[in-house]
């Protein structure tokens, strides 16, 4: 396996990358005690190899209290004991490495735990002390500061204020925490956060990491005199969203990124609905890409997503940049769910729970989905699950729910617990080989009886299977020249409810997103259809593009 050892020299291999992500928690279980681990990470990294994808994106791995799974940050230096420790870390990116995997891993900038041993000396510190600079301390409004000091809000719901008690006891000063109370924001005007998060940075490059992946980049850099707003008509500048002093946090990781001999690169999670104020985060020296979540939010539309593929590209040629495509995540309804319901985009509100989907329809249009990233110029993240045609689970108990969004909205949004639901690898009813046989403790989250026909060992080989078919394309999207570099032309003679577009020279890709048949052109050959029929698995799968285009698919075409 030579010829898959990661090079050493300098590539730009985030352009056009395949990045898989890993849910740790929910990937593979290695002791048994019902939550993934880095051991079972590393026993199924061939597993991904073969999979075909060119890197993998770890949410948070560190020592962490994990009431925002892992997002609430008490040590970047040290695994939690959930899932390791950081010689087993060290030792999966080396294995990662020998078999031509990259690592991208997550650091979070605009806050930590409340466990973290800056924010316990703060608090133990009283008001004014020098370690209360390093977060939002601030005395509370009303006759005896009862109340906070404005009227933000939390990301999770809730009030994004806290109050904490003085060392006597009595009521003391307010902090700021824009998303759960366990994770208190840090200010970004303090040279120690900045100090400490490069060294971070350094950390963890030093190691291997390819990459790091950074939360809710938009959010670090705040204004400080933190007035109130309305948040239907947020001023401009908003008071933490997208300030402009927040760019300067990523050009200072950008020169550290580029000092290694292999530059690492730097990957944004930017929700900005702005193309031109996104595409500032994509800078020549700033970071290398960001997650496209008009993309993902786009409905199973031709038309709508027509004008997204358009603007996105528009966005990311202004600055130079590759485009990212994903259609699920960590945080978002998985799309199989999504695209077998009425409303096909997906929104924060209530993530439309309990609204009737057809699976079957929604997965077949996934499959058509997955053709369609995998043709567009640029790169593709792909989330765990997605290989093997998993579905949002939405009948998990209210009592065995986890996530802070569920409890802060007393249960009127179930949260995200439904796409973090652990992988099923074989047999026929839960664990489904999470678990070793014989573990001392069922999976953290329940899985559906149902996921018995899309365990691993259940669709491995199996012609049409949805693994099979990733598989596939993603072989194919490698060995395709066609699909490399940014060309991209749409084809004339445009077809309502059909997207059609060049890659290269003589590569087409066509997906069909009307309600009825369209004819495939005669002078080009199928490489790889969506639907099962022409799943290449079948011997007479490919072969000539005669004949009718089923809705609901798309096809990899090369003229002759």
């Amino acid at each position: 396996m030579a010829d898959q050892t990661v090079a050493a020299e300098s590539v730009q291999w985030w352009r056009d990358a395949v990045i898989y992500q890993v849910y740790p928690r929910s990937f593979a279980d290695g002791d048994g005690d019902g939550i993934g681990d880095l051991t079972g990470i590393r026993d199924r990294l061939p597993y991904l190899a073969e999979l075909g994808v060119d890197a993998l994106w770890f949410t948070p791995w560190y020592a962490s209290p994990q009431a925002d799974a892992g997002y609430d940050v008490a040590d970047y230096r040290r695994i939690d004991p959930a899932f390791g420790s950081l010689e087993q870390a060290e030792a999966l990116i080396t294995d990662a490495h020998a078999l031509g995997l990259r690592i991208i891993v997550d650091v979070v900038p605009n806050h930590v735990s409340d466990r973290h041993a800056w924010f316990q000396e703060a608090k133990a510190a009283g008001p004014g002390a020098e370690a209360r600079d390093l977060f939002w301390f601030r005395p509370g409004r009303g006759t005896d500061g009862e109340l906070p000091p404005n009227d933000w809000q939390s990301v999770f719901g809730g009030p994004a204020w806290s109050r904490t008690a003085n060392p006597d006891g009595t009521p003391g000063e307010w902090y700021l925490h824009l998303f759960a109370p366990e994770q208190p924001d840090l200010n970004w005007n303090n040279s120690k956060v900045r100090e400490e998060h490069e060294s971070v940075l350094r950390f963890w490059f030093d190691r291997g990491a390819d990459g790091v992946r950074i939360d809710s980049a938009t959010m670090p850099a705040k204004d400080p005199a933190l007035p109130d707003f309305d948040p239907d008509t947020p001023p401009v500048p908003h008071p933490y969203i997208d300030r402009d002093d927040v760019h300067d946090i990523y050009r200072a990781w950008r020169t550290l990124a580029d000092g290694y001999e292999e530059p690492r690169a730097l990957i944004g999670e930017v929700w900005l609905a702005d193309p031109e104020r996104f595409a500032h985060y994509l800078r020549a020296d700033e970071m290398h890409s960001a997650f496209n979540f008009d993309y993902l939010n786009c409905p199973w539309d031709a038309a709508a997503l027509r004008r997204v593929i358009d603007a996105t590209l528009a966005a990311h040629a202004s600055v130079g940049a590759p485009a990212t495509w994903v259609l699920s995540n960590h945080d978002v309804t998985r799309h199989v769910t999504r695209y077998g319901r009425a409303d096909t985009s997906f929104g924060l509100s209530l993530r439309q729970h309990k609204t009737p989907t057809d699976l079957e329809l929604g997965a077949r249009r996934a499959r058509a989905a997955l053709l369609l990233n995998l043709a567009l110029p640029g790169g593709c993240y792909l989330y765990q699950g997605e290989e093997l045609g998993l579905w949002e689970v939405e009948d998990i108990p209210g009592e065995l729910r986890q996530d802070p969004i569920f409890h802060r909205t007393g249960g009127t949004d179930i949260g995200r617990d439904g796409c973090r639901v652990p992988l099923p690898w074989s047999g026929d009813q839960p664990p489904f080989g999470f678990s070793p046989e014989g573990a001392a403790a069922p999976p953290w989250l329940p899985q559906p009886e149902q996921w018995a026909a899309h365990t691993v060992q259940a669709q491995d080989g199996r012609p049409g299977s949805m693994l099979t078919f990733y598989r596939a394309a993603l072989r194919l999207r490698r060995g395709e020249r066609g699909l490399r570099g940014a060309d991209f032309r749409w084809l004339p003679g445009h077809t309502p409810g059909v997207l059609g577009f060049a890659r290269g020279d003589g590569f087409f890709c066509l997906a069909n997103l009307s309600g009825a048949t369209v004819p495939l052109p005669a002078d080009a050959d199928v490489v790889l259809s969506s639907a099962p029929g022409f799943d290449p698995a079948d011997p007479g799968a490919a072969g000539s593009g005669a004949g009718e285009l089923p809705t609901d698919t798309t096809v990899w075409l090369r003229q002759r």
